[in-house]
């Protein structure tokens, strides 16, 4: 009889690999889980060294494609080289406002200014030394206004990376234009903004209670949280995995999470670093004029009202927004034009306090447009209004986290692409949503995988119901403190703004500019900008819903 004196050690063998696959087998099955199980527990190594603490804010995308798609949004809003941290070593080296100055240029072909020409201003960057400087990366906005038109529009800001600056302004009505031109932040303190984002994405932190019984406890929580010894609790949204994190508290279960809240700031900034940020000083400060400020506008050359094509989105005349986006923006005056377009309409509004302005407004001009009384949270709802004479249904949801709000059920925390899924759509149905006032300190990376995951509902929407109108707003300019500029600058509205335009362009959605209308307008900016602004927004808004009916020449 043969022996086989292979078998034992083959046997082995054999053994070996079954224990490896069952190994990957179970790594796999993890993976699963932490990408699937909406509060699971797992626990974070404690490492020195300082790269883990990007390795837990690592975003990824959903895809190959999504990964490249992101990568080239970045490469479009990439901003100009600013210069490196630590540098400066004084303010003094920096931007200064008071220094810097701007010239309007003469008309190109010479003669005087008529509408429908192109206006543009050279602008001339100093540091508080009154030294020129030789390097670009400044934040400037600019706009063109006459106050007793109530006229204004946005200029086009162009680096020339040497310490000048081009704003293009196109002149859209007849008479005075006086230019306007602000420093938002020197190029160093972009610097500063830049670097807190990617080593401080948690410096706007939450906190959840959790509770069951008499024992409650109060953790830490975020998109990202620094490793510990103390485990996770893992919140990860089922559907479009967007990403959310407790630390588990010691004596509860995760499930008994109940309220979501800002739990404070945590800025990580130096000394220096601070006085880049000072109101009054370098921060959102007016330029002044080297001459004239203003040029005379005469009317059209060919006599006609024709007007720029391209450029703005918008423009103010008479206190009234008129778009040149090829539509022709109507007026809403009374209560009863909007509830005739409105009739027999659901409108489903979702995202920040920013865009639940529109709910407020609608609810206090319409007396028919009754809230109903949810007990809801003040802030973020939800909430709903009805008309039942007109058939009227209004409601607001806020978009989930990072959600800056207080003491708020996360029962009620929703992402606006699952609610998106779950309609049913159609004619009749209105979906208008904005998402950017609580996105500013984490990288863009983040921002770019919320947008994708909402595109993707929209694209879902309109692919089963595409009557459905799609309305967005963009962010807008605020008012900046120390701490706004910080978590939520200008600056980083801006950069979101580029991408959610990208994100969505293409497809068939409508954008209020809200950048636009805010910067052009006369009135001071303002994170919840004030009511004649909102109303122009509305008025956009239910011109998309109701267009204006062409008429046919008999």
């Amino acid at each position: 009889m043969k022996v086989n004196i292979c078998a034992p050690k083959c046997r082995a063998i054999f053994l070996l690999l079954a224990v490896i696959v069952s190994i990957v087998i179970l790594h796999n099955m993890n993976d699963l889980k932490v990408r699937t199980w909406s509060s699971t527990i797992f626990t974070q190594r404690v490492s020195t060294n300082t790269s883990m603490h990007q390795a837990v804010c690592t975003y990824q995308p959903l895809s190959t494609e999504d990964a490249v798609e992101a990568s080239l949004l970045l490469d479009s809003i990439a901003w100009p080289e600013t210069p490196p941290s630590p540098a400066p070593v004084s303010l003094e080296q920096t931007s200064d406002p008071a220094h810097s100055t701007f010239t309007v240029l003469p008309r190109k072909g010479g003669g005087q200014w008529h509408v429908g020409d192109q206006l543009e201003v050279m602008i001339k960057i100093y540091d508080f030394k009154g030294s020129p400087r030789k390097s670009g990366g400044d934040f400037l906005i600019a706009r063109l206004h006459n106050q007793k038109l109530s006229a204004g529009v946005a200029g086009q800001v162009v680096d020339h990376l040497n310490g000048s600056y081009s704003a293009v302004f196109s002149l859209l009505w007849e008479g005075d234009a006086q230019v306007e031109v602000t420093l938002v932040h020197p190029s160093e303190a972009i610097t500063v903004l830049q670097r807190l984002n990617q080593e401080h994405p948690d410096r706007v932190y939450f906190k959840s209670l959790f509770r069951s019984g008499s024992e409650s406890e109060t953790t830490t929580c975020n998109v990202c949280l620094p490793p510990t010894q103390q485990p996770l609790c893992n919140y990860t949204d089922l559907h479009t995995g967007e990403p959310w994190f407790c630390y588990k508290p010691e004596n509860l279960s995760c499930d008994a999470r109940i309220t979501h809240a800002v739990g404070g700031y945590d800025l990580n900034i130096t000394s220096m670093e601070k006085k880049l940020f000072q109101s009054n000083v370098n921060m959102k400060v007016s330029i002044r004029a080297s001459e004239s400020a203003s040029v005379n506008v005469l009317p059209n050359k060919s006599g006609k009202n024709s007007i720029v094509k391209s450029g703005p989105s918008g423009y103010y005349y008479q206190g009234v927004w008129k778009s040149l986006g090829g539509t022709t923006v109507r007026q809403f005056k009374t209560p009863s034009d909007i509830t005739q377009c409105l009739k027999g309409k659901v409108v489903h509004v979702y995202g920040d306090s920013t865009i639940r302005q529109w709910f407020e407004y609608l609810t206090a001009e319409l007396p028919d447009l009754k809230e109903f009384n949810l007990h809801s949270q003040k802030q973020g709802g939800p909430f709903l209004a009805l008309d039942y004479t007109n058939n009227i249904m209004l409601t607001f949801r806020c978009h989930s986290t990072p959600l800056r709000i207080t003491d708020f059920p996360t029962r009620e925390l929703r992402y606006i692409a699952n609610e998106l899924d779950n309609l049913v759509g159609g004619a009749n149905t209105v979906v208008a949503f904005t998402i950017w006032a609580h996105f500013g300190n984490y990288p863009m990376e983040f921002y770019i995988r919320r947008l994708q995951n909402i595109r993707r509902a929209v694209v879902r929407l309109l692919d089963v119901a595409p009557d459905t109108r799609v309305i967005i707003r963009t962010g807008n300019p605020k008012e900046l403190n120390f701490m706004g500029a910080l978590t939520n600058s200008d600056w980083y509205s801006l950069q979101n703004d580029k991408v959610l335009r990208a994100m969505f362009k293409g497809l068939n959605v409508h954008l209020v500019d809200a950048w636009e209308m805010v910067l052009a307008h006369h009135l001071p900016h303002n994170l919840h900008p004030q009511p004649p602004i909102i109303k122009n927004m509305i008025d956009v808004l239910l011109t998309y819903i109701c267009p204006q009916k062409e008429t046919t020449e008999t």
